[in-house]
């Protein structure tokens, strides 16, 4: 299903191919505008919206220690993004059934190369936060991102959309926002609030952005080769660096409890996820026996985030290798594509020790 609306419009040279470049003159088709409406809304997020190992792994018992402590849901208040059908902002879009695995990654933006993407953005929380795009072209006026870069007060009001108020942001999707050689024919960029960067980051307001080859997508921005996508980010969520700390966690002010330097505290509300989620709560991944899949990995910016996204059962091929495992750094983003043999329920998970101990574990499953 397509996500977002889509208006024909023509755009300008300028944010066009360079000029020289071997698709200068061979557009398939005049670049569109892909119009979102999307809002940051407080919430409540269950991580264990399903129970505790669900995956059912023999190293249960560290569920049930002091991180744990024995909490069959672990529950924080958040801020997300989240998609509205309109400008008015009264009625959320239904997410699709094959992007309910998303969880708390904020609404898929898609683009192909030479369209444009116009989020019209609306801060329904209590603090200042921004939307701040990678891989897609902007001007300062469209950034997102809060620093000295000695541009006037009138190109700066993307820097801080504050309580309450409404911003429209355009991005573009020019040739080098798209793949290049050794790519697959759609490439991965996130988005994130850009304000207090780590803090937003890890208090939820985070989402993905998938751009696909000239001529390769379909109306709706879909690659044409490609049956079946998922995304998929492994992320640790520092509950104690967040905007709602005071809230989760007590009572006790923010700043005294950092001061501390308490490494305990800070580990027992460290949320080890794949789309903010733990231990297998992760909606099932299901695919068919021979389709053409296409996996899109992104991390979030902890230190910790340091990851081997690996796939029990099946191979895929990235950068142009065989692969079962991927390597992610922090605010990374990889594409690989999987043409699954082997049928059944297969365990996918976070090759590093302590984060597939903390729950960084889903499924995925291979049907006939």
């Amino acid at each position: 299903m397509p996500h977002g609306s889509t208006a024909s419009a023509q755009i300008p040279a300028h944010l066009g191919p360079e000029a020289g470049s071997p698709s200068e003159h061979k557009y398939e088709r005049p670049g569109v505008v892909r119009t979102y409406y999307i809002a940051a809304d407080e919430i409540d997020w269950d991580y264990t919206p399903l129970g505790r190992n669900l995956a059912g792994l023999p190293h249960a018992e560290t569920a049930e220690d002091e991180s744990g402590a024995g909490i069959h849901h672990r529950v924080y208040h958040k801020a997300i993004y989240r998609e509205y059908t309109d400008a008015t902002f009264k009625t959320l879009k239904i997410r699709p059934q094959q992007w309910q695995h998303l969880g708390i990654l904020g609404p898929l933006l898609r683009a192909e190369v030479g369209d444009s993407i116009r989020v019209v953005f609306k801060n329904n929380t209590h603090l200042s936060v921004t939307m701040h795009p990678h891989g897609l072209e902007y001007k300062k006026d469209a950034e997102g991102a809060f620093y000295n870069d000695s541009t006037p007060n009138a190109v700066k009001l993307d820097d801080k959309v504050v309580p309450g108020a409404t911003f429209t942001y355009l991005w573009t999707a020019p040739e080098r926002s798209g793949p290049a050689s050794m790519d697959e024919s759609s490439v991965l960029w996130m988005y994130h609030s850009h304000f207090v960067e780590s803090t937003d980051i890890n208090t939820g307001l985070v989402g993905p952005i998938i751009v696909t080859a000239r001529g390769q997508a379909r109306a709706d921005g879909t690659p044409k080769d490609v049956d079946r996508e998922f995304i998929t980010d492994f992320a640790i969520f520092d509950e104690t660096d967040s905007w709602f700390f005071d809230t989760n966690i007590g009572s006790q002010s923010r700043a005294i409890r950092l001061k501390s330097g308490n490494p305990v505290l800070r580990e027992r509300n460290m949320l080890y996820t794949i789309n903010g989620y733990i231990e297998a709560n992760l909606p099932m991944l299901t695919m068919r026996r021979g389709e053409r899949v296409r996996w899109y990995l992104l991390s979030n910016s902890n230190e910790e985030d340091i990851h081997m996204a690996h796939w029990h059962g099946n191979t895929l091929v990235w950068n142009k290798m065989r692969m079962d495992s991927i390597f992610l750094g922090p605010m990374a983003m990889a594409v690989g594509t999987m043409i699954p043999d082997s049928e059944g329920t297969w365990l996918f998970h976070c090759h590093v020790n302590d984060h597939y101990v903390g729950g960084m574990v889903g499924r995925y499953q291979v049907l006939p």
